[in-house]
């Protein structure tokens, strides 16, 4: 399998003599070469002028919903411009001395993973200051079409696009479907885009990430995980955070939870503040469980039965919302809809959104 990160020569020739910013983080790794792709391209003298990190910062390691600070790469000395912190999109003033954005992030196939919702933004601010954005393709590890569809009233930086939970498609086709469905609407022109695809990997194929994407999520299970496991963050339920095996099991400090324990602690490189921390939690652990596929919501169903707590249960309501993209799926908890009742009511959606969808498969 070959990502489009590695396939220079397809894109050397459109940097050649080009003022170039980079949206990169730690996953944007050229393994031919075994280097980060803006000390590949710096050795085959591209002028990179400036990049710009999304959430957890260009090195990966700041927490979840921690502010990315602006500075410099210490080791090349490359401005770095954050895209979480004063602002999430690049404005023009940091879009002025550059002539083309190249973006190489490994995103997991999760609607509220972050790194989708900044490249939408740095489309938009492509599109608007008629720069040029070239995306370099990497392979969905969470490769299925399931949940609801975002509804707009539940936009936000968890959520930007219309689309569900898990979308199905890799960053370049999502790049590709965000033109071409035109959900730019602050300017009437397009993001100008150029696809770098992947050879040797098509949709349905396993992938494992040679480099854990974000602090907790650090091996195959917990990005399978994932998903499902999210939306315990809008409840007083840890999902492991302050562990080494965080989106890997459940708990909280109650024992009708069950009778796995775990104690969240201050972990650098994972969390520094997790919810719990110090306090001896009771669940489930999940690190062995093999039927993981796509996404569920028993887990969540059969916390919130355990609790006992109802509407209590939800102690972000609205965080719970912005996830799902929808109320109404927190309606039907509360109404005790079965699972299965619940993934009914947006199957057809689902279809309408999967005929879409194949306008802009690459693989």
């Amino acid at each position: 399998m070959i990502t489009g990160a590695e396939r220079t020569e397809r894109y050397l020739p459109l940097l050649k003599g080009k003022r170039v910013g980079m949206v990169v983080n730690h996953t944007s790794i050229v393994s031919s070469r075994q280097t980060h792709l803006l000390d590949t391209l710096l050795k085959l003298n591209i002028q990179v002028v400036q990049v710009f990190a999304p959430e957890h910062g260009f090195r990966g390691n700041a927490d979840a919903g921690e502010e990315v600070k602006d500075g410099k790469d210490s080791r090349t000395g490359i401005p770095i411009i954050s895209l979480y912190g004063n602002n999430k999109k690049p404005t023009s003033a940091q879009l002025k001395n550059v002539d083309v954005i190249l973006f190489d992030i490994q995103d997991v196939g999760a609607r509220f993973y972050t790194y989708i919702s900044t490249m939408f933004y740095v489309m938009e601010a492509c599109a608007e200051n008629q720069k040029e954005l070239i995306v370099l393709d990497r392979p969905n590890p969470c490769d299925y079409v399931e949940g609801p569809i975002l509804k707009p009233a539940y936009r936000s930086f968890v959520g930007m696009l219309p689309i569900p939970i898990l979308h199905g498609c890799t960053i370049g086709e999502l790049a590709q479907m965000i033109n071409g469905e035109g959900w730019i609407t602050t300017t009437k022109l397009p993001c100008p885009l150029t696809v770098i695809s992947m050879k040797g990997w098509k949709h349905g194929q396993p992938y494992i990430l040679p480099v854990k994407p974000s602090p907790n999520l650090p091996n195959a299970q917990s990005i399978r995980l994932y998903a499902s496991l999210c939306l315990f963050e809008a409840t007083r339920i840890s999902v492991g955070r302050g562990t080494t095996f965080p989106f890997q099991v459940l708990g909280a400090p109650d024992k009708k939870y069950g009778g796995f324990t775990f104690t969240p602690e201050s972990l650098p490189g994972f969390d520094k503040n997790p919810m719990h921390k110090g306090i001896l939690c009771y669940g489930e652990d999940l690190r062995n469980v093999a039927d993981v596929h796509g996404f569920t919501l028993r887990y969540f169903l059969d916390f919130y039965q355990l609790s006992g707590e109802g509407e209590a249960f939800f102690s972000r309501a609205r965080w719970f919302d912005l996830l799902m993209g929808t109320n109404s799926v927190r309606k039907a908890i509360l109404k005790g809809d079965s699972e299965q009742d619940i993934r009914n009511s947006w199957q057809k959606e689902l279809q309408t959104y999967q005929s879409m969808r194949k306008k802009y498969l690459l693989y």
